[in-house]
């Protein structure tokens, strides 16, 4: 077969991918998601050093990626203090939810980049979030398909 039919491999890599989308939303983040974004940007950077090392032009190009996206949350990030008041749902409480279920359901409202519902933490931006923000204890907000009240704020 001759070389013209061909196609090279290497000919069809992009040595940078696509930026990972960055939220419109006010970067806002605790402490700890301040330095999760340092630890991130931290691990991009050994990433990209290790793949050039390796001549690993598509590990060179993830990194490349992650990179540029930590390097830009780490530039918009705005920590925001812990609250003092736990009148009310701001950015960064603990807030207690019971369900019309029943089921008790204990939350952090953190950064974007932090959040881990699975961990009990989700972002500022959340429907649940939203719903919760000036809210009192004892308080009935719409969740989902259902209600939830306001247990504890702390």
């Amino acid at each position: 077969m001759s070389r013209a039919f061909v196609k090279d491999q290497d000919d069809d890599f992009v040595d940078d991918l696509p930026d990972r989308p960055i939220s419109t939303h006010p970067n806002d983040v605790t402490e700890e998601g301040l330095a999760l974004i340092e630890a991130a940007l931290a691990a991009a950077r050994s990433a990209l050093g290790d793949a050039q090392t390796a001549e690993d032009r598509a590990a060179a190009a993830r990194a490349r990626r992650d990179l540029r996206y930590w390097t830009a949350r780490h530039a918009s990030a705005r920590v925001v203090p812990p609250p003092t008041d736990t009148t009310e749902v701001r950015f960064g409480a603990r807030v207690t939810i019971v369900r019309d279920d029943g089921r008790e359901q204990t939350f952090r409202i953190v950064g974007e980049d932090e959040a881990d519902p699975a961990r009990g933490t989700i972002s500022h931006v959340s429907p649940l979030a939203r719903a919760l923000f000036g809210k009192a204890v004892g308080d009935v907000v719409s969740v989902g398909k259902g209600e939830a009240e306001i247990r504890e704020i702390a």
